[in-house]
């Protein structure tokens, strides 16, 4: 199983291809944000990668994160991610602090919308 660390948190172990949102709320019991319930439209979901960040992507999330212009070097959006090796984090969109009045609605398990992988530029 890949392991998830993730920076003031600690370490997880996380069932392959577990989509990243859901291992960060329901495995991690992180307070990370995820709006759009992991659709690829909001970009609340993100999260900066120390090590072990997927060389692929999706479309949507390469379009989504160029759309907004959101092109930090690691940061990714946990919802368009799967656990498929060991990943270290920095959680980097809280509930916390956000005025928000909850984290989003629930994140389907296989990712949405349906993924077409490219290669991260």
């Amino acid at each position: 199983m890949p392991k998830l660390t993730i920076e003031g948190q600690g370490e997880f172990e996380v069932p392959a291809g577990t989509r990243l949102v859901n291992a960060l709320t329901k495995i991690a019991s992180t307070d990370q944000l995820h709006a759009c319930g992991g659709k690829c439209r909001c970009t609340t979901c993100r999260v900066e990668f120390i090590a072990g960040e997927p060389s692929k992507m999706t479309e949507a999330e390469q379009a989504t994160l160029s759309a907004r212009g959101i092109d930090q070097q690691g940061v990714r959006l946990s919802c368009q991610i799967l656990c498929e090796q060991d990943q270290h984090i920095k959680l980097i969109s809280r509930l916390e602090g956000s005025g928000r009045a909850d984290q989003g609605g629930a994140c389907a398990e296989a990712i949405e919308p349906e993924p077409q992988w490219v290669e991260k530029s």
